[in-house]
């Protein structure tokens, strides 16, 4: 069978799950159990900013059946925005992507620890209480902060944590390095992957980049937007709808599952077998992992 030929794999198709790589809660195996058993039967493993937890998660979906596409959730930001790139079969040892990555994971770690010092003047927290939230091969993030205050009795969930003391209100909220949205797709795309901007349209038009800087993505060789996700707004999907139109771009639809860390649960958005199709016709860093 040819690359690209969607008998290759079957949905339905999830391309946007997180593990304990990062800031979900299970291990990349367990997230494919989890992904299977709400029926899906093609995923994408995109942890933010590594690549670790792919051949986990590949062995596992393989021998489960299922189709599996490695991914990542790259950081950027915009302006005051922070705006994530997911990217595609794309080299995982391409050299400018792996030196930015990099940066970008230290400079988490740092940030992190300066975030929770200042924490810990008001709260009963230490860098020792985040260590014990997280595995060897995460970043450490403001997601394990909050798991950390969780177990400390701080906070009940997640969700007080970011709606609280961890919301940049509070003073105690630090931005970490991240390069531009452009530079992301960029290295995305130069490593032979699809670059796909995720959540665009979260929590109104202003959180949403402008609509011309769009068409500066797609210069830089974006090729599609997350546009079924539970984040993003009404209007905001109606807006990405026109611009994917417009260019022509995948559009995919995900569930943005992080295990306990969030209410998202597998399937609750899909991508189609014909975008999950011209994603594969379209990268040439690395292939899917089909059974």
């Amino acid at each position: 069978m040819t690359q690209g030929d969607h008998s290759t794999f079957s949905g339905p198709s999830d391309l946007h799950l997180h593990s304990n790589h990062s800031d979900g809660t299970e291990s990349p195996a367990e997230v494919v159990r989890a992904a299977l058993a709400h029926g899906i039967r093609t995923m994408a493993l995109t942890d933010h900013d590594r690549t670790t937890g792919w051949r986990e998660a590949g062995d596992a979906a393989v021998a489960l059946g299922m189709t599996f596409l490695p991914g990542i959730e790259f950081s950027s930001r915009h302006d005051w925005r922070s705006v994530h790139v997911l990217g595609y079969l794309f080299d995982p040892s391409d050299t400018a992507l792996v030196a930015e990555t990099e940066r970008i994971r230290t400079d988490r770690v740092g940030r992190a620890e300066r975030i929770v010092r200042s924490i810990g003047r008001d709260y009963d927290l230490t860098w020792d209480d985040v260590l014990a939230q997280t595995t060897p091969d995460a970043t450490v993030g403001r997601p394990h902060i909050a798991d950390a205050m969780i177990a400390r009795g701080i906070v009940r969930d997640r969700t007080e944590a970011f709606d609280g003391i961890l919301h940049p209100r509070t003073g105690y909220y630090e931005p970490h390095y991240a390069p531009s949205p452009l530079t992301a797709v960029r290295l995305i795309t130069d490593a032979g992957g699809v670059a796909v901007i995720a959540h665009p349209a979260t929590s109104g038009r202003d959180r949403m980049m402008p609509v011309a800087f769009f068409d500066q993505l797609v210069d830089a060789g974006l090729a599609g937007l997350e546009i079924d996700h539970r984040e993003n707004t009404a209007d905001g999907k109606r807006m990405l709808r026109e611009i994917a139109a417009r260019h022509d771009l995948i559009v995919t639809g995900s569930s943005d599952y992080h295990g306990a860390g969030k209410p998202n649960r597998p399937g609750e958005n899909t991508t189609s077998d014909e975008m999950v199709a011209r994603i594969v016709a379209r990268a040439t860093g690395t292939e899917p992992r089909y059974p």
